[in-house]
């Protein structure tokens, strides 16, 4: 079978595709990731057909504290990139 050659605009979108693919995956981690950690920390009791208030309210903290942090962290990264581009 000969070598597959892609022109310019099909590897361009081959490598969007998978850029977006790619962070498609790391969304759905971090989603499990912070979903694990978050319902390990608040329900504290058996499940039921609705959350306690202290296991909602402690639900949305610990979610947006997540956000928060991720936000931050992005921002950070950012800024080290900028400054190692100038």
């Amino acid at each position: 079978m000969d070598n597959l050659k892609f022109d310019e605009a099909t590897q361009k979108e081959l490598a969007t595709f998978l850029e977006k693919e790619q962070a498609q995956a790391r969304l759905n981690s971090a989603v499990h990731n912070f979903t694990a950690m978050c319902w390990d920390k608040c329900i504290t009791g058996t499940p039921s057909t609705r959350f306690s208030r202290g296991e909602e309210s402690c639900l949305a903290n610990c979610v947006e504290r997540f956000l928060d942090t991720s936000l931050f962290m992005v921002k950070k990264i950012e800024e080290q990139r900028a400054q190692q581009l100038s």
